[in-house]
């Protein structure tokens, strides 16, 4: 199943319920909805020649077009590049050349961070003037268009910065490119996608600190964010707070795809992380499912707004990101309801979860383990010359089936390092897996383990 398939079943299942709330922006899309706009801003990127396979970055934090530009892409089959907001010039300029990214949307700012000068830096071209909306930079050759969101957060007040550039286009009026014409080709294009095919592209460093661009399919996502929706035990009840980002294979695979594999409503709280509202969101949006990593959660229990709230609703969802004590399991399930909270093994390079918790699985397996094995993984833990070590034996976890990714993108050395020529994926940790399937992380290959640890790798 393609992405757009994945959409369109939950459309065709829960039209008329909500599909994401993004409170900071005041916005609230039911599955129509989305369909809808999602469907707008892909007529509007055919019609400045976006085609199947083109490379087009999101450079923004959690708000509604990132949403749209993830469903819009997929649409349309246009390869979905996401970029960290905080990232500086040299890892703006090597993302997109890496990729040869055509068509860039981005937001004004986040935080401290002026995103927009830091892409003038790169293409100066930008201010000069000429056609708005076409971009010809001799840093950034291949990108041709740049769609700056419809906000002024920016971290200044000079009124030129706040200004569009010339040569880019807001976000409201790129939508205005689309006609009939491109709205009519919609369904043929989408139906003539391969599930296999390449759809995402995120990075990650290596040693050399280098990012590589992890290359997904429809296949792999669509599917890790099924079973970790099923592992989660969620149905189209469940309203899912996501304030972990959705430039990461947490926010985007196994929050915003597991809602739509089941018609569950999103809730984005805020930008980014904030405490106060992420706990505002989760009372006022009935939410009952709490994605995030062991810091939200302990930032969230001390919070002065955590006190006289009602967390009754709450049951499930997803820690993950880093080793979560058991003090902090047992307040997270004590304070905060989640009685059914799941932890998981994820990587940039398995889509990302390859082991996760159950909602039946005791308190203390999930704060010893990171689960067990996802439905058509296959697991093994090897020894330095790559023999099977005997049950709850340390050695490196390897992994292979559906979620492993495609290649780092035309990186073949690279990806020939990682996967083996029997289709193991080497993910570099330091695992035992104990007689009831369990698997716990040690450490890194190469570095100190810490004794009796395990840890929820970062997705």
């Amino acid at each position: 199943m393609t992405i757009p398939q994945l959409l369109d079943r939950a459309v065709m299942r829960h039209g008329s319920r909500d599909a994401a709330v993004f409170v900071a922006q005041q916005q609230r899309l039911s599955w129509y909805d989305l369909q809808q706009q999602s469907d707008n801003l892909a007529a509007a990127l055919l019609a400045v020649g976006i085609r199947r396979g083109n490379r087009v970055g999101i450079w923004a934090p959690n708000r509604l077009e990132w949403l749209l530009t993830l469903f819009a892409t997929a649409r349309i089959g246009a390869v979905l590049v996401n970029i960290n907001p905080a990232c500086n010039s040299d890892e703006l300029e090597h993302a997109l050349n890496k990729v040869r990214c055509r068509l860039l949307v981005m937001s004004r700012g986040v935080h401290d961070h002026d995103q927009l000068e830091t892409l003038r830096q790169l293409a100066p071209e930008m201010d000069r003037p000429g056609p708005a909306g076409e971009l010809a930079s001799l840093k950034l050759e291949h990108l041709k268009h740049v769609v700056v969101l419809d906000d002024l957060s920016l971290p200044t007040h000079d009124a030129t910065k706040q200004a569009v550039p010339l040569r880019a286009l807001r976000f409201k009026d790129f939508l205005k490119q689309a006609g009939p014409a491109q709205h009519a080709r919609l369904k043929s294009l989408s139906a003539a996608l391969d599930p296999d095919d390449a759809i995402g592209i995120q990075f990650t460093n290596n040693r050399q600190g280098l990012a590589k661009g992890v290359t997904l399919s429809h296949f792999s996502m669509v599917n890790n964010a099924r079973f970790a929706a099923k592992a989660m035990a969620l149905t189209h009840e469940d309203r899912v707070c996501i304030p972990v980002p959705l430039y990461r294979s947490f926010g985007m695979v196994l929050g915003a795809l597991s809602c739509t594999a089941l018609g569950a409503a999103m809730v984005f709280p805020s930008a980014g992380f904030d405490a106060a509202q992420t706990l505002q969101a989760l009372v006022q949006q009935k939410c009952t499912a709490l994605h995030g990593e062991p810091t939200h959660f302990e930032a969230l229990l001390a919070d002065p707004a955590f006190t006289n709230k009602d967390f009754s609703l709450m049951r499930t969802g997803i820690m993950a990101g880093a080793p979560c004590s058991a003090d902090t399991m047992q307040a997270v399930v004590r304070q905060l309801h989640l009685k059914q909270l799941t932890v998981g093994l994820g990587k940039t390079e398995t889509s990302p979860l390859s082991f996760q918790s159950h909602v039946s699985d005791p308190l203390e397996r999930r704060v010893s383990s990171v689960g067990r094995i996802h439905p058509h993984v296959q697991a093994k833990v090897v020894d330095p010359q790559g023999r099977m070590v005997p049950v709850g034996t340390p050695g490196e976890l390897c992994l292979r089936g559906y979620l492993v990714m495609r290649s780092y993108w035309e990186d073949a050395a690279q990806t020939a390092e990682a996967i083996d020529q029997a289709g193991w994926f080497h993910t570099g940790d330091l695992a035992t897996i104990d007689a009831q399937g369990y698997c716990s992380i040690l450490g890194r290959l190469g570095g100190a383990a810490a004794p009796g640890s395990h840890t929820t790798q970062a997705t």
